[in-house]
């Protein structure tokens, strides 16, 4: 298989507790992996510096064959979601998507429309999204992530706020993404659901990563 991701001997610390310890870890094309851990563990600043949004102490990270650093701050082809502090309230849902399009001027009204049908959400609702529950919000969220057609997703706690049937529909969306071609990583607290889903698991603790399934 060919490698899409991979990050050699990554270390953080902040204010001098070493969070991140020599890490090294290769994502492999069209798999879905998951990194669980609990509160703390480290695992979505790991996210985070494979995603180009924090800096590493130490070590590197090369993403679709170009390593992150210097000029290239972001990975190509990826799309992410970590939390969803950057939705905005006062806009619906549709309008949000609209706003970041406009960014990136790449992605059309139509794929916008696509893409929240895709999460179970309606795009001409008008509700704004201060209105929306927690897993709505959840769901608008990963379907910002998508919204480029990346061939690379990475998924912060994606399930977080969803209820069960929720729950199944990411799965459903996953696998349906995998057979698609993309890849995909996600973090989760919880062992039990990744191993439901996953083709590879791994558990974050102490600073170091350890594989599970």
């Amino acid at each position: 298989m060919t490698t899409i991701l991979s990050a050699i001997n990554i270390s953080k610390a902040f204010k001098g507790k070493q969070v991140l310890e020599n890490l090294d870890f290769d994502l492999e094309e069209n798999q879905i992996v998951a990194i669980c851990g609990t509160n703390g563990s480290g695992k979505s600043v790991f996210m985070r510096i494979l995603a180009g949004l924090v800096v590493p102490d130490s070590g590197t990270v090369t993403v679709n064959g170009i390593q992150l650093g210097g000029k290239v701050e972001f990975p190509s082809s990826t799309g992410v979601h970590f939390d969803n502090s950057g939705l905005l309230l006062t806009e619906t849902a549709k309008n949000n998507l609209l706003l970041l399009a406009m960014v990136s001027n790449t992605v059309s009204k139509e794929r916008v429309e696509e893409v929240i049908r895709l999460v179970g959400l309606d795009p001409n609702d008008k509700r704004l999204v201060r209105t929306y529950s927690t897993g709505m919000r959840q769901r608008l969220g990963i379907a910002q992530a998508l919204m480029e057609d990346p061939s690379l997703l990475m998924l912060d706690e994606p399930t977080t706020g969803l209820d069960f049937a929720g729950q199944d529909w990411f799965h459903e969306l996953i696998w349906q993404l995998q057979k698609e071609g993309k890849t995909i990583l996600i973090t989760s607290h919880s062992k039990e659901e990744i191993a439901s889903f996953c083709d590879k698991a791994y558990e974050m603790a102490g600073g170091q990563l350890a594989l599970i399934s």
